[in-house]
């Protein structure tokens, strides 16, 4: 299985004790997320010295009134190692205060150029700004990842354009119905399943600090969602993040 989505710089133990973990339970790809220069760095630490992990670099929007927007330039040179599979995550979101969404328009379609310039996928975060989210990516030519769906109004805009849809823990909560109900309409070749470690643990072990080795609650739930074996789900959502990654 592949985690699409997780940030193992920012587990409380040694990334390698969280790996081994996983490992044991059949994980055997991890994409492990950037969302600022240092974290990038690190994430690239990681996956270098990490068969089977790889990176995605981005500034995320929370930071999008910070010093840290103006460094997108330091990223040209981190996207050039061999390890770094996407752009972000960037993208979108109006339930925090962190920046307004003019910033964050202008942080993330500074990354949007640069997933053109390295002909890299976009990893995208959209929370409360599915409209927005969508206007923004509407003259993007590449391939979009969106990252722990939880808009069910940006699955119209999803479908029509082929994006990819991942899908996290929380999509295992009780009063996740409308993201439930989402699962089943994305297609077979374009799902994906991730952690977001160390948030979101899944329902069976919420409260927890999530991490990969969990990654099968959430599989187990998409799958009788979506009336398949969570064994072949896995197999395809693992396929998937072969293309959305070029892995």
């Amino acid at each position: 299985m592949t985690d699409s989505h997780a940030h193992l710089d920012a587990v409380e133990e040694p990334a390698e004790a969280v790996l081994a973990r996983a490992h044991a339970v059949g994980i055997t790809r991890v994409v492990t997320i950037g969302t600022g220069i240092a974290s990038c760095r690190v994430a690239l630490a990681i996956s270098e010295a990490n068969e089977g992990v790889y990176a995605a670099l981005g500034i995320d929007p929370h930071q999008a009134s910070s010093a840290e927007a103006g460094r997108v330039s330091e990223l040209v040179p981190l996207l050039e190692h061999p390890k770094a599979v996407a752009v972000g995550e960037t993208g979108l979101d109006a339930a925090r205060q962190d920046a307004t969404l003019l910033e964050q328009r202008r942080l993330l379609d500074a990354q949007l150029e640069l997933a053109t310039e390295h002909g890299l996928p976009v990893v995208i975060h959209s929370r409360e700004a599915a409209a927005e989210t969508a206007e923004a990516l509407a003259s993007f030519d590449g391939t979009v990842v969106l990252h722990c769906f939880s808009s069910p109004e940006l699955l119209p805009a999803a479908l029509e354009r082929g994006y990819f849809v991942s899908f996290a823990g929380n999509v295992t909560y009780p009063k996740a119905s409308a993201l439930r109900e989402a699962v089943s309409k994305v297609p077979a070749d374009r799902i994906l399943v991730e952690t977001d470690t160390p948030y979101l643990a899944p329902q069976p072990v919420r409260g927890r600090q999530n991490e990969p080795s969990f990654l099968a609650h959430t599989v187990a739930l998409l799958a009788e969602v979506r009336g398949e074996k969570a064994s072949e789900l896995a197999e395809r959502t693992h396929e998937n993040a072969t293309r959305a990654f070029g892995l």
